[in-house]
């Protein structure tokens, strides 16, 4: 019987394919790493084809293991987010390489409709601020700086979307769609809009026409081409990564938060059917959509997390494994002195300063790699420590939380962000949350649950807890430390 769950999920840096069964249980999993390309500082891209291909042979990997494409009953794709591709709608074939979320060479561009005054509306109508992190200003980079882009958008050819919306497009030939949770990171689609709104294309000088249609999180969107897998295959669920990890941590009820760290870290609170504003510069952003009713969420994103221990292993040298950081960090009692604000890409929540540079503060000759590999944990509980303070200026305190991502299986960071928080932690024992949710998603699109809630019943696992183990006193003294290295960026 058709009952496993294919999900394809789309990182910054690799590409994995993860086959569910019904009851939330992992029965394979393939993964390929994706290429970045750095053509200058603050410009980050990936080839749109290798994604392609990449995520093609993990899932051809995993129907085999599957026992043919009969054997599953749909297909979820999660996806980094505002990461951006151009391709011509008459051959399938991008145009440009994909510029990520991680991009920053739009700086310049929201700053200008910042100082025009843009930015209130665009925060209110979108649930965003006016910053390169978003796809909107990303499209049009891409229209006015590459000729076969903008070539295409002359002949009406030209399409605009997000990673799911690619890769949908080309696993079925043709469908050309944006789940809502994806469409509402581009700024170009109101929070209670239907679709993407002609104002904010206008206002960001993209053209509409190249945009897909805004759909729900679960529903079947399309079947693949029958040559891909050896047959068709139900498109069943979509869903932004930190969408996902919100559903696949069971936050379906309003007030219900969780914090994924992974290349970035990224904090959403459930807020039920109730549009959010904050006036702490936090996101509003769209959890989830089925059959046409918008659950939202209050977001923090912290640009840097785990991408940092890989600049620490890949650039510096300073590591062997990103495993090794816990090992170093329970090797000493306190990092020195030591503090990192790890700005490598600008400051996120509740910041949002792309201007801000990376600081590694309190160094001397006594700082060797434990100590710096102890603050680049410590970081992750700072930046958490902050986006707490912010969500609960907006009302929205923090009773708990739970955590999940790659970064999370590290014991050490788990314990010190209940340290900082003072709050107890919670962490599922299967992190791979994001592929979980879109599990979900696509289980219900497939018509395998009736409902999230029965999903989320149905396939979540058991859980770790962390208790806070910190004195007041310690807890001070670090935010105090960190305060004053924030103060340097």
């Amino acid at each position: 019987m058709n009952q496993k769950i294919l999900v394809l999920d789309e990182g910054t840096t690799s590409t994995r394919a993860m086959l569910f069964a019904i009851d939330g249980s992992l029965l394979g999993s393939a993964q390929q790493q994706l290429t970045q390309h750095y053509p200058a500082p603050g410009r980050v891209e990936h080839d749109p084809r290798e994604i392609w291909f990449a995520t093609l042979a993990c899932a051809r990997e995993m129907v085999q293991q599957a026992g043919g494409a009969e054997q599953i009953a749909g297909i979820g794709i999660t996806n980094q987010r505002e990461t951006v591709v151009a391709w011509d709608k008459s051959t399938g074939e991008p145009l440009a390489n994909a510029l990520v979320w991680q991009d920053r060479r739009t700086a310049d561009f929201c700053a200008a409709l910042k100082a025009a005054g843009n930015e209130p509306e665009v925060q209110a109508r979108t649930g965003l601020l006016l910053d390169p992190y978003f796809s909107g200003t990303k499209m049009r980079w891409l229209v006015e700086n590459e000729p076969a882009v903008a070539a295409a958008a002359r002949a009406g050819t030209l399409a605009l979307g997000t990673i799911e919306s690619w890769l949908v497009y080309k696993l079925t030939g043709g469908t050309f769609v944006s789940d809502a949770s994806n469409a509402s990171r581009t700024m170009l689609l109101a929070l209670d809009g239907d679709g993407f709104d002609q104002g904010l294309c206008d206002l960001l000088e993209v053209p509409s026409a190249a945009l897909a249609e805004v759909v729900d999180n679960a529903g079947v969107f399309g079947t693949t081409l029958p040559e891909l897998f050896g047959a068709a295959i139900p498109i069943t669920g979509l869903a932004g990564d930190q969408q996902s990890a919100t559903i696949g941590q069971g936050c379906l009820s309003p007030g219900e938060t969780k914090a994924t760290y992974g290349t970035g870290a990224f904090i959403l609170a459930n807020k039920g059917s109730v549009i959010p504003h904050s006036a702490n510069r936090l996101l509003g952003t769209v959890l989830y959509q089925i059959g046409g009713q918008r659950t939202y969420a209050l977001e923090g994103s912290v640009f840097v997390a785990g991408s940092l221990v890989q600049w620490l292993r890949d650039s510096l040298g300073l590591l062997g494994t990103a495993g090794e950081t816990e090992v170093l960090a329970r090797s000493i009692p306190d990092s020195g002195g030591v503090v990192i604000v790890p700005a490598l890409s600008g400051l996120g929540a509740p910041h949002w300063r792309p201007e801000a540079r990376g600081v590694i503060a309190g160094l001397s000759f006594a700082t060797g790699r434990a100590q710096i590999a102890r603050a680049a944990l410590e970081a992750m509980a700072h930046q958490t420590k902050d986006l707490a303070s912010a969500f609960a200026a907006d009302g929205a305190v923090w009773t708990s939380l739970r955590i999940d991502g790659g970064m999370s299986a590290n014991d050490w960071m788990a314990q010190d962000i209940a340290n900082l928080l003072n709050l107890p932690v919670e962490r599922p024992k299967f992190v791979e949350t994001t592929a979980l949710g879109t599990a979900m998603l696509a289980g219900v699109g497939a018509g395998l649950y009736e409902s999230l809630e029965t999903a989320a019943k149905a396939m979540r696992g058991g859980l770790d807890h962390f208790t806070p183990q910190m004195t007041a006193t310690e807890r001070g003294l670090r935010i105090e430390g960190w305060q004053s290295a924030l103060g340097a960026t």
